[in-house]
């Protein structure tokens, strides 16, 4: 075969380097949801101080920003599923879930956890003192019927409570609601949701008021200290953005750092941001609580899997809690 004319062979060069240059192109804007709550502090940060941003721009990306709310992780995973929406985040039941369903195709799993944390079931009703108590005159609020990570952990003090096979017998006394509109429902005395299974800030505002009181604990019914929210992604986002995905990671631990350096001026920082009405003194003392831990690292995750193996929630059974998490969290101690 002859030569090929210089012309030919410097078109295809060009041709290729700009293929290369497509597949190495990433999103120009990054979709990132969050929910209510304290437990979304570092992604509060990270919007406020832009940090992802920073840690693009230092990796040669000039990316934009889009922050959403959510009220639950399962419209929250819509969107991921729909390609409207790049990072998730919430609880560890909508994860779970999720990573089960698109083992082979998306391929989503954590990108980190953001806190440990124990989630209160708060009642008015003054007859109930136990789960045991609950019947058809109560209706507990909570993010996601049957998925929500509060959905979950009640199934399994259900099953602790009533025996084998029991998990769903107090499903039917949950409602899906947003912990803001399931905390004024509990409040206003008028609602007939007068229970909320929620998380800080709001546990503990409920709790202000002599009426209201804890009828159970997550970690009771996990047996110990467990992650309440995380962060998750798809595979295909992780692979085709490594550089955006390794500067969400940073602009994470960054924010995570901040809050664990200076417990007031996070309180502070929440304040401003989510407009909460509450004292800084009072959200600085949630922050100071022993049972609440900001870290990145994964806690009790393949404990709450399993059980939604069991219950045949998910179908898939992970092998380790790093099945559900990409490489760069592998390194952490978690479980």
């Amino acid at each position: 075969m002859g030569a090929r004319p210089k012309t030919f062979i410097t078109a295809i060069a060009i041709a290729a380097a700009a293929f290369a240059g497509g597949a190495r192109a990433e999103v120009a804007e990054l979709a990132v949801a969050q929910q209510y709550g304290i437990g979304y502090l570092p992604l509060m940060i990270m919007e406020e101080q832009k940090l992802i941003e920073k840690h693009a721009k230092d990796a040669g990306l000039d990316v934009k920003l889009t922050w959403a709310r959510f009220a639950g992780g399962n419209v929250m995973n819509d969107a991921l599923l729909s390609g409207t929406l790049h990072i998730a985040s919430g609880g560890v039941g909508p994860l779970v879930t999720l990573w089960s369903r698109t083992r082979g195709n998306l391929d989503v799993r954590g990108i980190a956890a953001l806190n440990s944390m124990p989630l209160y079931l708060v009642s008015r009703n003054p007859a109930v003192k136990t789960i045991r108590d609950l019947s058809d005159k109560d209706r507990i609020g909570l993010p996601a019927v049957k998925v929500s990570v509060q959905a979950v952990i009640l199934q399994m003090a259900a099953e602790q409570a009533f025996g084998a096979g029991q998990q769903n017998r107090l499903d039917p006394l949950t409602v899906t609601l947003s912990h803001p509109d399931a905390m004024q429902a509990l409040m206003s005395g008028q609602s007939e949701v007068n229970a909320h299974f929620g998380s800080p800030p709001f546990q503990y505002q409920e709790l202000a008021k002599p009426d209201n009181h804890v009828v159970l604990n997550s970690y009771d019914a996990m047996g110990g200290p467990a992650t309440f929210n995380l962060v998750w992604t798809t595979a295909k986002f992780r692979n085709e953005n490594p550089k955006l995905y390794d500067a969400f990671a940073k602009a994470l631990d960054d924010a995570t750092a901040q809050i664990n350096l200076d417990k007031r001026a996070a309180a502070q920082t929440y304040q401003r941001i989510s407009k909460d009405k509450d004292s800084v003194e009072n959200i600085a003392k949630m922050l100071n609580d022993p049972a609440i831990v900001y870290t990145t690292t994964p806690q009790s995750i393949l404990k709450f899997a399993e059980f939604m193996v069991k219950t045949g929630v998910v179908k898939t059974k992970p092998e380790s809690w790093k099945d559900l998490f990409f490489p760069n969290a592998h390194a952490l101690a978690g479980s």
